[in-house]
């Protein structure tokens, strides 16, 4: 497996080998050892499988806040996504700057989103499929999230906010200005 820094150096892709042959292919697509090689440590508390039929389908910005924090590992199983990620580590430089990486079956890649980042995706093809491993379980009362299409985070989605198919919970997540913070990036550098 290969692994590389994005624009936010504690955002990582990873690109598991494919071995193919007539049949199809093998992957190993999560070992804790090249994880840890990559400075990574996930123990898994839950995996998650999302499909959405609807092209321009929007999912996010989510996260979970303390004392229930997720990281996330994010993989298409089939379709494609822009996935994107926005610091929200209090004291980072890159505090409010976001990234985006396409994610796809055919590019096979993977997206670490350590803990202190909103997560969400968009759909770039019809019955997407998105699997991600979380390093704590689903808690209601922690979950949370930003505005997906927030002017002040500014993020170059690939469609208009008239074309989004949305959640009535993402229609009314919170503006970025104002929001709150409960991450630090103290707390984990």
């Amino acid at each position: 497996m290969q692994y590389r820094s994005l624009e936010i150096p504690d955002v990582l892709i990873l690109e598991p080998a494919r071995f193919s042959d007539e049949r199809g292919f093998f992957s190993e697509i999560f070992s804790r050892d090249t994880m840890a090689e990559a400075g990574i440590s996930l123990d898994i508390a839950q995996e998650n499988y999302s499909l959405s039929a609807s092209v321009n389908t929007v999912r996010g910005l989510h996260f979970q806040a303390p004392p229930c924090e997720q990281a996330k590992l994010v993989q298409v199983t089939s379709g494609a996504i822009l996935d994107v990620v926005v610091d929200l580590r209090r004291g980072s430089p890159w505090y409010g700057q976001y990234i985006s990486a396409e994610l796809s079956a055919e590019n096979w890649a993977q997206l670490w989103v350590p803990v202190g980042f909103a997560h969400g995706f968009c759909t770039l093809e019809p019955d997407t499929a998105v699997l991600y491993k979380v390093s704590a379980p689903y808690s209601a009362e922690h979950d949370d999230g930003i505005l997906w299409n927030d002017q002040d985070l500014g993020i170059d989605w690939p469609i208009a906010a008239s074309d989004a198919v949305l959640s009535d919970k993402d229609v009314g997540l919170q503006a970025f200005n104002g929001f709150q913070t409960p991450f630090s990036y103290e707390d984990q550098s």
